[in-house]
């Protein structure tokens, strides 16, 4: 269990994200036409997970943006923005904001991505969205980077998360 904030009141995550150096767990999640994505679908690739708990808040709708910008320039990286918001709300959003450079995936069907990666919140007024964090990993699922943010209200280090990119 990770202890994070929220607005400076303490609430607990599952677990701890997966270990740098490890294998990223495999998932299935739900992409905005209703087809399903896993992580080995991405090898080859270098991927960034953008956890969040929902793009209807001002900080989650930010990270995407940012991450959206980013990703522009990032060579054979795909940036997932990850919550439990329905397809049809990140898909609304996408378009209302110009996102073209990021995919956004629901973990509404089954909420095993949250259980796996250990960032489902398991107390407080959030439960049982997702934690803010950030999990990078390289082409063949390795995990280079991780981030779970302490503070729930802010930004994560997109610095610290691309550079981990550059060190690879």
């Amino acid at each position: 269990m990770a202890s994070v904030t929220l607005k400076g009141n303490t609430i607990h995550t599952l677990g701890t994200l997966p270990s740098t150096g490890g294998k990223a767990p495999e998932f299935q999640l739900t992409k905005n036409d209703l087809s399903t994505v896993k992580l080995s679908d991405y090898e080859g690739s270098r991927v960034v997970l953008n956890i969040f708990p929902s793009v209807d808040t001002g900080t989650c709708a930010q990270s995407v943006r940012q991450f959206n910008k980013e990703a522009a320039e990032l060579d054979n990286t795909i940036v997932l923005c990850i919550s439990k918001d329905l397809p049809f709300a990140q898909a609304r959003f996408c378009g209302a904001e110009g996102i073209e450079n990021v995919e956004m995936l629901s973990d509404f069907k089954d909420g095993n991505f949250g259980k796996s990666y250990h960032v489902d919140f398991s107390d407080g007024p959030l439960a049982p969205l997702h934690s803010r964090a950030v999990v990078v990993v390289d082409e063949k699922g390795n995990v280079l980077y991780t981030e779970q943010v302490a503070e729930t209200t802010e930004e994560p280090n997109y610095k610290a998360a691309l550079e981990s990119l550059m060190n690879e």
